[in-house]
């Protein structure tokens, strides 16, 4: 008999979901102080991300669980390498490599898929639910704080190919809670699904120190002009 997976899977990660909501880099984010370089290292490890869940899943199609909820709509990797392009140049395969988070993320995907595939399902609803509700919002964020334009290094946050997101996830979740599983298996993919947040909060932790080290500068050279200024009253006094 089908279990309720989706609302098992909204009620058993709040708390991870606040948690990364409340990391130093998401809450900058999400106050809109942004940094650009910080801001493209994040896109370069959801790039090994996104490609390491979409390989795995794409090749999982015919599976009883996985399967049914592989929409290759949501699918990222493209979005990502067209951001990527805009943010490293045609070359960017050369100049990007994954953070040690990133890579510790990808390796738990690899070892999902070949262990226990139907636990991709909890990775699966983590990272594009997540980016299909927040999308709007966080490109509005982005776009503004990083000034761009509406679409440039900002199409990871654009579902072309879903012209209705409400229908959308109601679909998703009418199809999460069809999938054949017992409740032993939907447990599973609940707590797989709180350590696909950790490993995003590993990502996120590694980028708050670029962040925390480029509001310095920013800070360092404000108070740079405010003493250069203050002696230039000096000597004009």
């Amino acid at each position: 008999m089908p279990v309720a997976l989706a609302s098992q899977l909204r009620e058993g990660t709040k708390k991870a979901h606040t948690m990364a909501e409340n990391t130093g880099f998401v809450s900058c984010f999400l106050k809109g102080v942004v940094d650009k370089a910080s801001y493209r290292t994040l896109v370069a490890d959801l790039w090994y991300v996104y490609s390491a869940m979409e390989e795995a899943i794409g090749k999982l199609t015919a599976h009883p669980v996985v399967g049914p909820i592989a929409f290759a709509e949501l699918n990222r990797r493209e979005a990502l390498e067209q951001d990527l392009t805009f943010y490293y140049g045609g070359d960017w395969r050369q100049k990007i490599q994954a953070t040690p988070g990133a890579q510790s993320y990808v390796a738990r995907l690899h070892q999902v898929a070949k262990d226990a595939p139907e636990l991709l399902v909890g990775h699966h609803y983590t990272r594009y639910i997540g980016d299909l509700s927040g999308g709007i919002i966080l490109k509005n964020i982005a776009q503004k704080a990083m000034n761009l334009s509406e679409h440039d290094g900002l199409r990871f946050y654009e579902f072309d190919a879903i012209a209705d997101e409400k229908a959308f996830k109601t679909n998703y979740r009418a199809t999460l809670d069809a999938l054949p599983i017992d409740q032993g298996t939907a447990d599973r993919i609940v707590a797989e699904a709180n350590e696909a947040f950790l490993c995003n909060m590993r990502m996120f932790q590694e980028l708050e120190g670029n962040l925390v080290a480029a509001i310095g500068k920013v800070l360092f050279g404000f108070l740079t002009r405010r003493q250069r200024a203050g002696s230039t009253e000096a000597v004009a006094a």
